[in-house]
């Protein structure tokens, strides 16, 4: 019978191994082919020492399970690496056996990336709490401990705490966005309750801000909640957007979505944007400079009576939960770093005949705004630009 060091070395004989200095010019795109997905196959406590930083994390033990979650593609290529070089050679042989045709093992390992005195990230340590809470998140390849940990550390700013704000700052609080910021100047009314499940008939009267703060960190204590109480307004907006991430919008009147636009590209935010009337619900994404802006799909605003606001002409209770809860997953992709959004695209619902359709946007290389530069950017009187001034 064979030993262990036997069928090592027939394993190193069939596995190609890469040095820490072809692994390092390879992941960064040397070479100008795609760069090799770079799993990191450590357990957890070595893990929590440091990592390569572009590297994804699978523990040896559920490698086999996760991969094809992570490499869909069985020709693309992937280097493994361990501490020493030993798991990462029996782990590539293992993943050959599952048809990855380019998969390699880093040789050395980790150690040998440290003696060479290359850059290396440490992990944000999860409490016990923490990992147990995320567990569903941290087991999926694209979020791990380390997106759980951008999550952690990321500022949403909900404009509204209504309809579209109640849904998404749910599930951004649930998700484990530690900041999130509410501004609405309202009170919780009876009518709002059929919608807004932020709230409660014990809160009316409320405060919005305040009621949303309560019902967000009784499903997460561990998420703060800044409230806003007031109305944005072009004096105060810069001094509110500037400390968070992005915004979720939603806004329910032109004046504040343009402002909002405006502002958000003077300051480079992104906005995920959504509206609902009736039936029917739109959203789609903003990157500031990447992409078209709220004033390329609406140059100007439509004539006062033409747009009648929920109030006005009613909407399904249940469309704002459908729509608002796009918006917390556009966020979260937003903070991720992971799949695609909707930039340049909107998405449209018909809730009566539950049909979705995409419309495809065009940045207007003479947006009136998004075309300047951000210094260039002057925020106006949004009441009088919509002809609704009082």
């Amino acid at each position: 019978m064979a030993s262990f060091n036997e069928i090592l070395s027939q394993v190193k004989r069939q596995v190609r191994e890469v040095s820490v200095e072809d692994t390092r010019a390879r992941v960064h795109g040397a070479g100008g082919e795609p760069p090799p997905v770079l799993v990191d196959i450590r357990e957890r406590d070595e893990y929590e020492q440091g990592f390569i930083g572009k590297a994804e994390w699978i523990p040896r033990g559920f490698l086999e399970l996760k991969i094809e979650d992570l490499v869909p593609d069985r020709n693309r290529e992937i280097i493994l690496y361990c501490a020493g070089g030993t798991r990462s050679a029996l782990a590539a042989r293992s993943l050959q056996e599952l048809g990855y045709e380019r998969v390699s093992s880093m040789a050395g390992g980790f150690r040998a990336w440290k003696q060479s005195g290359h850059p290396f990230d440490r992990p944000r340590n999860l409490s016990a709490e923490q990992v147990k809470r995320y567990s569903r998140h941290i087991m999926l390849p694209e979020v791990g401990e380390v997106g759980q940990g951008k999550l952690l550390d990321a500022k949403v700013l909900c404009l509204g705490a209504g309809g579209l704000g109640s849904p998404s700052s749910l599930y951004l609080a649930a998700a484990g966005v530690g900041t999130i910021g509410m501004v609405d100047d309202d009170l919780v009314d009876e009518s709002n309750l059929q919608r807004q499940i932020l709230h409660n008939m014990e809160r009316l009267g409320m405060p919005k801000v305040e009621s949303a703060r309560k019902t967000l960190q009784a499903l997460n204590p561990n998420v703060k909640v800044i409230a806003h109480q007031t109305r944005l307004t072009s004096e105060n907006i810069l001094d509110i957007i500037s400390g968070y991430d992005l915004i979720v919008d939603g806004a329910d009147n032109f004046p504040t979505r343009y402002l909002l636009n405006d502002a958000a590209l003077k300051l480079g935010k992104p906005v995920v944007h959504a509206s609902i009337f009736r039936f029917e619900g739109q959203l789609t994404t903003f990157l500031p400079h990447e992409g078209p802006c709220y004033r390329c799909l609406y140059p100007d605003p439509p004539p006062p009576g033409m747009a009648p606001s929920c109030q006005e002409a009613g909407v399904l209770g249940v469309l704002p939960g459908i729509v608002g809860t796009l918006q917390a997953n556009e966020a979260l992709k937003i903070i991720l770093g992971v799949g695609q959004t909707l930039s340049g695209r909107l998405l449209v619902f018909d809730a009566l005949g539950t049909k979705w359709r995409t419309l495809k946007l065009r940045k207007d290389p003479e947006c009136r705004v998004c075309s300047k530069k951000p210094e260039e950017i002057e925020l106006i009187d949004y009441e009088a630009f919509c002809s609704i001034a009082g």
